[in-house]
């Protein structure tokens, strides 16, 4: 098992398994100590044995020695010598299973560690005896509270309007490398071409645009827009429709390096509010909707079906496709109400985020539902103390699952988040963070069988992906260093937030497989071809002791015998 999230730091990568006739226990910690020690509650009784960490110790492992409590204090006999080795940080014992007491299978103890000097007591932990088959062991991990630099969630960067200023490749990885942020944003503007094509020249800026984000390992958040007055003066519904047809190209061929996409293109900012095209100010008639509905449908049929749109309100969305919350029936079906999420640039600005909400009532419960299964995310506008302070802001990013956020608008809201504490959990949980808790694996395996394996994994984010990941086992040759990939049948689409979820899959080993001891790794990268070995655009878990910068592997900690 390794360790859980509450184990100190000097204490970590805790790993216990057994077979049929011995347990071996093992960790790693930092600095110097004269004693390590393992203390073993074999009967999980906390009233009988050596009190220590909530467990009743009946056997102490110290350096080379198991000793046996004999009731009282510090009171213990000497039982044996045992296997023990001390090298490199880290401890290990191999201990007969019947010195300490534990001839029953299955069966389970509890464990807790310890170093001196200093003195560091670790958690305890539950070890289930596999039952000394080749089955293999459980193991548990150590859950990180590291910032990460994940794709498609988190605060992004929005720093210029993206048809005026080029983005600057060394600028772009600072954002991933110095301060963990993935994304940036793209507001197009189309605004001297509301009466022509759009051209050249600015297809080729979003492209190149693209190239810059691609070559710095992030992706974009996209919107057009013709305008940025409340005049709204904006392009009618056939311009509209002629430039989609030639920004196709363009959005399917950078489709991997684009998160989502803003509806965008009607009135002030892409926002669908002053327009001179489709209904202003909210006076909007039934032909307007019909005309804003043509631009979202459009703008689906150019868009990649891997990827979705985000409208600007809830009420948007109710008015064009019913008033009924996406269902996990639904969800991912290439259904066009299954594609459309939201997005609030006005949040906590107001009681209503200033028009964001007509009726929150109705609209609250709906989004909260809603963004289970599609994307959601924005930037503040302005203070509104209390509303714009930690309390709510924490809670409506959970309740309504944000995957980002604009890390550089509006600045006082931003600052009063630092001031009050909660920029960190913010930069944590925006989106999906995955952590190892337990997996189950073989110790042995056959070339031309099936390999069972037993994963599970938390999401401790607010949200779960909205775009497709791939999830796959490697096996990676201790020796030769040769790398095999095995796709495992999981959508993390599914890995709602708050929730465990166990991946149980037999994985068949090719007869060709060579033979030998291999690392069991896990690989959640990115499907798209151009971006699927690139480690950057590849799922890293908040575990610590596993992630491999230069691969994009997780590190399962446990290793296979194929035979």
């Amino acid at each position: 098992m390794l360790w859980p999230p509450t184990a100190l730091a000097t204490i970590s990568a805790v790993v216990v398994s057994n077979d049929a006739t011995s347990v071996s226990y093992q960790f790693q910690y930092t600095g110097t100590p004269a004693y390590l020690r393992a203390y073993i509650d074999v009967d999980r009784n906390a009233a009988t044995g050596f009190s220590q960490q909530g467990i009743g110790a009946d056997y102490l492992l110290e350096n080379a020695s198991l000793y046996k409590h004999l009731g009282g204090g510090w009171s213990w006999q000497f039982v044996a010598t045992v296997t023990h080795t001390n090298t490199g940080g880290i401890a290990r014992w191999t201990v007969t299973r019947a010195d300490i007491g534990e001839t029953a299978s299955p069966n389970d103890a509890d464990i807790v560690f310890q170093i001196e000097s200093p003195l560091e007591t670790s958690a305890k932990f539950t070890h289930v005896y596999s039952g000394g088959t080749s089955s293999g062991s459980t193991v548990q991990y150590t859950a990180s509270s590291a910032t990460l630099a994940n794709p498609e969630r988190g605060f992004y960067h929005h720093t210029g309007d993206c048809d005026k200023s080029d983005f600057v490749l060394a600028t772009l990885k600072g954002y991933r490398e110095s301060q963990k942020i993935t994304q940036v944003l793209c507001i197009f503007y189309l605004a001297e071409f509301k009466n022509s094509a759009i051209s050249q020249a600015q297809l080729d800026r979003f492209q190149r645009q693209a190239n810059t984000v691609r070559s710095a390992g992030l992706k974009m958040i996209v919107r057009f827009a013709y305008t940025t007055s409340t005049a709204g003066d904006d392009a009618p519904l056939s311009r509209v429709t002629a430039h989609l047809d030639q920004l196709s190209p363009y959005l399917s061929a950078n489709s991997d390096v684009i998160s989502v996409v803003q509806t965008g293109f009607i009135g002030a900012w892409g926002e669908w509010y002053y327009t001179q095209n489709f209904g202003n100010a909210g006076s909007v008639s039934q032909t307007d909707w019909n005309n804003r509905k043509a631009v979202v449908e459009k703008l689906l049929s150019v868009l990649p079906s891997s990827r979705m749109l985000q409208v600007r309100t809830p009420k948007f969305k109710r008015t064009l496709y019913g008033t009924t919350a996406l269902t996990s029936s639904q969800a991912y079906n290439g259904s066009s109400v299954a594609r459309i999420g939201h997005h609030n640039d006005c949040f906590l600005a107001s009681p209503d985020d200033w028009g964001t909400y007509e009726n929150t009532t109705v609209e609250y419960p709906y989004l909260a539902a809603e963004t289970n299964f599609v994307p959601m995310g924005g930037e503040t506008c302005n203070v509104n103390a209390p509303r714009s302070q930690c309390a709510t802001a924490l809670s409506e990013m959970g309740t309504f699952h944000y995957s980002y956020l604009n890390t550089d608008y509006e600045p006082s809201v931003l600052a009063s988040w630092t001031s009050g504490g909660c920029r960190p959990e913010m930069d944590r949980r925006l989106g999906y963070r995955f952590s190892l808790v337990s997996g189950n694996y073989p110790t042995t395996a056959t070339r031309g069988a099936a390999m069972p394996v037993e994963i599970t994994i938390k999401n401790e984010g607010w949200a779960a992906p909205y775009n497709p990941r791939s999830v796959e086992l490697v096996l990676r040759h201790t020796t030769s260093g040769a790398v095999y990939r095995f796709s495992l049948s999981a959508d993390p689409r599914r890995w709602a937030p708050g929730t465990n979820t166990t991946l149980s899959q037999s994985i068949t080993l090719p007869t060709t497989l060579p033979t030998g001891s291999y690392a069991l790794l896990l690989n959640l990268p990115d499907p798209a071809a151009s971006l699927n070995t690139r480690p950057e655009y590849a799922i890293q878990l908040a575990n610590a002791n596993a992630w491999e910068a230069t691969t994009g592997f997780n590190a399962l900690n446990w290793t296979v015998t194929v035979q």
